[in-house]
């Protein structure tokens, strides 16, 4: 059996959407509930094939995943935590994060409009790590695990991940076929709700990488200053924040300004709101 695949363009022929579905998924995009993406996903391909839940992450660089979003059909009432203790203690150990690291280059290389989409399917078999298989796969009673792997502007990877109970047996090739099919539209939905979550809360995140491309000498200890300008934070509220002294704090704002080659914040601001060079 093989573990993970890329998905090729010849997936998905055949799929028959009702544009009621496709318009149902898109108004949870973006700004509704932080796990009605999940839900809505959960439903629209369990309606095509039987499924237990459905959880989103997103990861970037080596630190931990971030929870996105999850489904469950009313299995157990403990998915948040089990979500969480997967982020927080299990993800180096999944498969699919050692798909990711190994098909980055290749993923980097493909278009935004035409993604690299990766499957890998995980059961609990595959696990050796006895909490790790006990707590994700044995407690919510999974069979098996099918992510939909896509990475987003070229370091950030989203991971949507559907699951079989134990009632339903693993992913046979009908099920397999009905996932790829669907899997474009997945990415893409993920892609359009993560950003809209982004722009909704993240905001001065996506502000301090703009800042770290336009001067990359910025160290992090300077990244960390900028970053409490952008959350609103006047000179003091930033000291306190970072344990530092407001002298300190003011001599690395004075330090930014001069490496970014400007004087104060009202120039900071002009800064980010010019576009990228060639963008």
């Amino acid at each position: 059996m093989r573990k993970y695949w890329t998905l090729t363009s010849q997936s998905g022929a055949g799929l028959d959407l009702a544009l009621m579905q496709v318009t149902s998924l898109l108004q949870k995009l973006g700004l509704s509930g932080r796990h009605a993406v999940a839900e809505e996903l959960l439903r629209l391909v369990g309606s095509r094939v039987p499924l237990a839940q459905c959880t989103i992450f997103s990861y970037e660089g080596q630190g931990r995943p971030r929870i996105v979003a999850v489904g469950d059909r009313a299995r157990t009432v403990a998915l948040p935590r089990i979500s969480q203790d997967y982020v927080s203690r299990f993800y180096p150990l999944d498969g699919s994060v050692k798909v990711m690291q190994a098909e980055l280059a290749a993923a980097r290389r493909a278009s935004a409009a035409c993604p690299l989409i990766l499957l890998h399917r995980q059961k609990g078999a595959d696990i050796t790590h006895r909490e790790y298989r006990e707590i994700c796969y044995e407690l919510p009673q999974v069979a098996e695990r099918l992510a939909i792997l896509a990475l987003y502007e070229g370091e950030r990877w989203m991971s949507v991940n559907f699951y079989r109970g134990i009632e339903h047996g693993p992913f046979d090739d009908a099920a397999l076929a009905v996932i790829e099919a669907f899997a474009p539209l997945v990415v893409q939905a993920v892609r359009l709700h993560y950003a809209g979550q982004a722009v909704q809360h993240d905001l001065p995140e996506l502000m301090l990488a703009r800042v770290q491309r336009r001067c990359p000498a910025l160290t992090k200890r300077d990244l960390d200053v900028v970053r409490g300008l952008l959350s609103g934070y006047a000179t003091e509220g930033i000291a306190d924040r970072m344990g530092i002294e407001v002298s300190s704090a003011q001599t690395y704002l004075k330090r930014i300004y001069r490496k970014l080659g400007i004087s104060g914040q009202r120039e900071l601001l002009g800064l980010l709101m010019e576009p990228d060079a060639g963008g």
